[in-house]
């Protein structure tokens, strides 16, 4: 079962490659996804990591929390799902 991993405190230069590799020491990548503004298209310093296997993904976020990586210390944790975005239009 694949478990989705939450990576904060980015440095804003960090690429998706880059934490391709820094996790895939750890197991099989699925995907990598660094979340972008909508205006002006830069990394918000956060992004999304998803493994696939659960005994993996949670040696990574023991592994990488706290951990310096590109200049930063990096916030690791299993990602939470998503609320649903409330409709306040009326």
């Amino acid at each position: 079962m694949a478990k989705k991993i939450y990576v904060g405190n980015m440095n804003y230069a960090t690429t998706e490659d880059q934490l391709f590799d820094l996790f895939g020491q750890y197991g099989t990548v699925n995907s990598v996804r660094i979340i972008t503004d909508r205006e002006t298209n830069r990394p918000k310093g956060f992004g999304f990591v998803e493994m696939e296997e659960d005994d993996s993904a949670d040696a990574a976020i023991v592994a990488l929390d706290g951990k310096e990586f590109d200049g930063r210390n990096l916030r690791v944790n299993v990602a939470l799902e998503r609320r649903p975005r409330q409709n306040n239009y009326r």
